[in-house]
């Protein structure tokens, strides 16, 4: 029914080197045949498909591919006289029972502090308080997402982004989906510090990042107080498909089936209850 893309569309922005057969002689940089062999060509089945909600991803900055995305697939007008915006406002995609809402978080890396940004998400985070409820907020990057640090300890976050979050997500925001991080990641956080869950899906076709198994535990950058509760990641390439569903003992629920690249479940998750669990296979329940 609806294709949501987390961001990140063209990676090929350089020549390829000549030791990598594989890309001899292809297209690169911010430009169409780059654009189509990355990116509209291998999505042609599933653009035909489906409608699509295009997160703009960081490979999409203003000093990447930020002109081409404005220009092809981006929510303004494309105008060849203006700059390219290095940050877009947020924008709702009021859906039946479901409210979107986009938000463009590439202008902000992750170890450093932002500040003439902070005031800007600052607002916008606040102002999902107004927006319906249940609402998903869409990032690139999470706020508080995780890769694999010393000793193989979850550890990451937004520094930027945590800062301005530090009251907690307004309750309207149900779940965060993001990207970013090349991996699957599904982590509650402690009730306490007011934030929804977060799926991370950047596992769909780049160099993948470790992250451990079990995110319980995490450590992230600052002192803003935000805890896991529990979490997990799967690794490998694949994708997501939720689906909305309602049964006597789960009621309103989305199941979250993980998707290996060639199709094949790996883990079949439940996000339910302001939670998102992802138990162990079947062979590994014992």
């Amino acid at each position: 029914d609806l294709v949501i893309h987390v961001g990140d569309y063209l990676y090929r922005e350089n020549a390829c080197p000549p030791e990598f057969k594989g890309c001899e002689g292809t297209p690169f940089g911010d430009n169409w045949p780059t654009w189509d062999a990355d990116f509209f060509s291998p999505a042609a089945l599933l653009l035909a498909a489906a409608p699509w909600v295009m997160v703009r991803g960081n490979h999409e900055d203003c000093h990447r591919a930020g002109p081409g995305f404005q220009r092809l697939i981006g929510p303004l007008a494309f105008d060849p006289a203006a700059a390219c915006p290095e940050h877009l406002t947020p924008f709702s995609i009021p859906l039946q029972n479901l409210n979107l809402v986009v938000g463009d978080d590439v202008d902000v890396g992750e170890k450093v502090m932002v500040d003439k940004a902070l005031p800007v998400y600052r607002q916008e985070f606040a102002d999902l308080a107004h927006a319906p409820s249940p609402t998903w907020l869409l990032l690139h990057r999470p706020i508080w997402g995780l890769i694999t640090g010393p000793l193989g300890l979850p550890v990451g976050g937004n520094l930027t982004l945590m800062a301005a979050a530090e009251k907690g997500i307004p309750s309207p925001v149900a779940l965060m989906l993001s990207g970013h991080i090349h991996t699957f990641e599904a982590i509650n956080y402690e009730p306490a510090n007011h934030v929804p869950p977060q799926i991370v899906a950047g596992f769909g076709g780049d160099r993948l990042d470790p992250t451990p198994l079990n995110l319980r535990g995490a450590i992230f950058q600052g002192s803003y107080g935000v805890h896991v509760k529990d979490g997990v990641s799967i690794g490998g390439f694949g994708f997501l498909l939720l689906t909305k569903t309602a049964d006597r003992q789960a009621g309103e629920a989305w199941t979250v089936d993980v998707y290996d690249g060639q199709g094949n479940i790996q883990r079949e998750c439940l996000f339910h209850n302001g939670r998102v669990d992802c138990p162990p296979p079947p062979k590994q329940r014992h």
